[in-house]
């Protein structure tokens, strides 16, 4: 693994050795919660996220972590999911539509509301793997007043099988690569620039839509 190292610094990720595992931890945890907990997170790349953790965490042979990373983001997720689930509770959804929004609009909240009535336990698992939808059902839910033990246990299952799974496949798929080091380079850039630029444009489009008015009609589950 040292000598693949150290023929990828030559790629120019030498970087990746200096700021080590500990900084994946803190991007990977920090932006998970948000998109479980928060509507920003509706816009932030958690999926490419959590497979371009496991492509960097390769770059350094840390099995250790990106099982620990696995364990601890589903962690976060189900956390996170619990927090949007009591703002949901307590605010509704009436302030989530915007008028004219292309992504936050009343047409994408009825689709998932309708999504979570028509599916009810199971579409709280498979909303983990649906971008827009796994922003939104816990504010769903928790505005629906879905029994508490039962999101739980909705959302446990679909952390499992959302965060542990994209992240080994990372880990698992770019250590395949050992033997083809600029092959794996390229594919640690990609992730890297992806996340980056994918943050960026999410962050972009939440400004926009936030500057549009509240669509008043968007209070049904409040």
């Amino acid at each position: 693994m040292r000598v693949v190292q150290a023929e990828a610094g030559g790629f120019g990720l030498d970087w990746l050795d200096t700021a080590g595992p500990l900084l994946v931890w803190v991007i990977v945890l920090s932006f998970v919660f948000v998109e479980c907990a928060l509507i920003v997170g509706l816009f932030l790349p958690g999926d490419s996220l959590l497979f371009a953790a496991g492509v960097v965490l390769a770059q350094h042979g840390a099995d250790g972590h990106a099982w620990g990373l696995s364990l601890g983001a589903m962690i976060v997720a189900i956390v996170g999911n619990q927090v949007g689930y009591r703002i949901g509770k307590h605010t509704g959804t009436r302030f989530i539509a915007r008028r004219g929004g292309k992504v936050l609009n009343q047409h994408n909240l009825d689709r998932a509301r309708s999504f979570l009535d028509r599916r009810g336990f199971f579409a709280i698992v498979a909303a983990r793997w649906i971008p827009w939808v796994r922003t939104l059902a816990p504010l769903i839910a928790g505005a629906a007043r879905m029994d508490p033990r039962r999101f739980m246990l909705a959302t446990a299952t679909g952390g499992l099988l959302w965060v542990p799974t994209l992240v080994l496949l990372g880990y698992y798929g770019a250590g395949l690569l050992d033997v083809l080091p600029w092959l794996k380079t390229t594919l640690v850039w990609a992730s890297v620039v992806f996340f980056v630029a994918g943050t960026g444009y999410g962050i972009r489009r939440y400004r926009q839509e936030m500057r549009r008015p509240v669509e008043t009609a968007a209070s049904v589950g409040s």
